[in-house]
């Protein structure tokens, strides 16, 4: 288990505690490359990882590879993703990317943040998936889970997703990030969900500012 360095030692009795809550936590999407791990990521906005994993089990066995979504076409795509939602869209974008990368990466993905939120369809937090997950490269990636626990908790502030996560990464240390997120998505998918938090199965309750407040 990485140490965990901080600016306060308030931030580091949280981590501990969801350290030992959520051992296991982990980037949840299955991917075998960095390709695979865009693609599933791309699919998984506003769906769940548990859906995308069964899509692409099967997409993946056909076309894993840039050039063989290319030649799939976005009609195909379409048909092979409908379940997600948002299907056209995702294809589309997809498609466009990976054209890009076959055209301006030699059908690889890019480690470069900057370079990967280039292509279509990949904005800062897919981005920050590919190169924490496939790379190893420390990475905050602030989805609504991660944004709805970290202003529960009181830890960040922000108003936009790239607020919270530079709040979050003046916190804690960069070597941490990337199991920061993981923490705090397994948290917010397992005990502080959106509608009904399950307040009392949540091992920093006592750190939350928003249950401290609403006790008193």
């Amino acid at each position: 288990m990485p140490q965990i360095n901080f600016v306060e030692p308030h931030y580091s009795d949280i981590l501990n505690a969801l350290q030992k809550k959520f051992p296991e936590a982990r980037c949840e999407l299955v991917f075998h490359t960095p390709f695979e791990l865009l693609i599933a990521t791309i699919l998984s906005a506003q769906c769940t990882d548990e859906r995308v994993n069964i899509v692409t089990s099967s997409l993946f066995r056909e076309a894993n590879t840039p050039e063989d979504i290319i030649a799939l076409g976005q009609i195909e795509l379409e048909n092979k993703i409908r379940s997600l939602g948002l299907f056209h869209n995702k294809a589309k974008n997809i498609i466009a990317a990976c054209r890009v990368l076959v055209e301006d990466f030699e059908g690889q993905v890019p480690e470069e943040l900057e370079l990967l939120r280039q292509l279509p369809g990949v904005g800062r937090k897919t981005a920050n998936v590919v190169v924490s997950n496939a790379f190893g490269i420390p990475a905050i990636a602030v989805d609504t889970h991660v944004f709805r626990v970290a202003h529960r908790l009181g830890i960040a502030h922000g108003k936009t997703p790239e607020m919270v996560e530079e709040e979050l990464m003046e916190i804690f240390a960069r070597e941490s990030w990337s199991l920061v997120h993981h923490l705090l998505i397994f948290l917010g998918r397992r005990v502080c969900l959106a509608r009904k938090p399950h307040c009392e199965e949540c091992p920093v309750a006592s750190d939350c500012k928003t249950f401290q407040a609403e006790r008193v």
